[in-house]
């Protein structure tokens, strides 16, 4: 249990490590001048690249923190474990969401500022410290 336990925190800290960068992408794509097309397809490959990597390392950490909840029994019937599951589903629609504005961008059909985008990059920030809190501290 302690391997399944250690991997599911190196591959959440792997994801969330790629949540963190791929908005900040985002922020510098909306700010490319017009025109500067060499420098926006640069940044959007990266993006590319990215987010295929960063969905890569989603898969293990949710199928293992599947297997330390239904298989092992950790967290069956707490509230905290509800909790975590109910923003683990925010958290992957983030991810969901990054993907959506991805294709945005790469169809020239972005409306929003980079200032919307430094916001935006905040959000996995919160959710990340919410459950750390809630899988720590167990507080209901």
């Amino acid at each position: 249990m302690l391997w399944v336990k250690a991997f599911h925190i190196v591959f959440v800290a792997s994801w969330f490590a790629g949540l963190f960068y791929l908005p900040r992408i985002f922020v510098n794509l909306a700010m490319v001048e017009p025109g500067s097309t060499a420098e926006y397809q640069r940044l959007l490959l990266m993006s590319r690249k990215l987010l295929r990597f960063t969905t890569l390392l989603a898969v293990p950490a949710l199928a293992l923190g599947l297997w330390l909840w239904l298989g092992i029994g950790i967290g069956e019937g707490s509230g905290w474990m509800h909790a975590k599951v109910a923003l683990v589903v925010l958290i992957v629609g983030y991810h969901h969401a990054c993907a959506v504005l991805l294709r945005k961008f790469e169809a020239n059909a972005n409306q929003r500022s980079h200032r919307w985008y430094r916001w935006f990059n905040e959000i996995p920030i919160v959710l990340l410290v919410v459950v750390v809190i809630l899988v720590v501290l167990k507080p209901f």
